[in-house]
């Protein structure tokens, strides 16, 4: 059985052991010239004020490459955006912006482009994201 006294060195190590480890705030890449950040699924990226991943490709029906098409299609993407307390998920449509927080986020850019022979596996989807706004 461990008296008080023998606790004392233990809990002195633990202490000073705890107060020289600092933890290390989170490294944020700078925002390209164009605003456009880019992000895969399952990769959360800062856009300038939110941070943002892609979860799932809920629709791609974009027109494949070498196809004439009545309607260019759309691409869906469902994320989860992290802002301030709390997150949110949110379905965000290539070229229609949404308002969050003090701004507007958008989808900006999908690849690769879509093709007639064979469908995309998520993992080769690559998105550009913009924010546009905050104080």
């Amino acid at each position: 059985m461990y008296s008080s006294f023998m606790r004392l060195p233990i809990l002195l190590a633990l202490t000073s052991l705890a107060t020289s480890c600092t933890a290390n705030p989170p490294v944020k890449a700078p925002i390209p010239e164009n605003g456009v950040v880019q992000a895969r699924i399952g990769q959360t990226v800062y856009i300038d004020g939110p941070h943002l991943t892609p979860l799932a490709v809920i629709e791609d029906s974009r027109c494949p490459t070498g196809v004439q098409c009545v309607w260019a299609g759309q691409v869906k993407v469902r994320v989860k955006i992290d802002l301030g307390p709390g997150s949110q998920l949110r379905e965000l449509v290539l070229g229609d912006p949404q308002q969050i927080a003090d701004g507007s986020i958008e989808l900006v850019e999908v690849t690769p482009a879509m093709h007639a022979k064979a469908a995309i596996p998520p993992g080769d989807y690559r998105f550009g994201f913009r924010f546009m706004g905050g104080l």
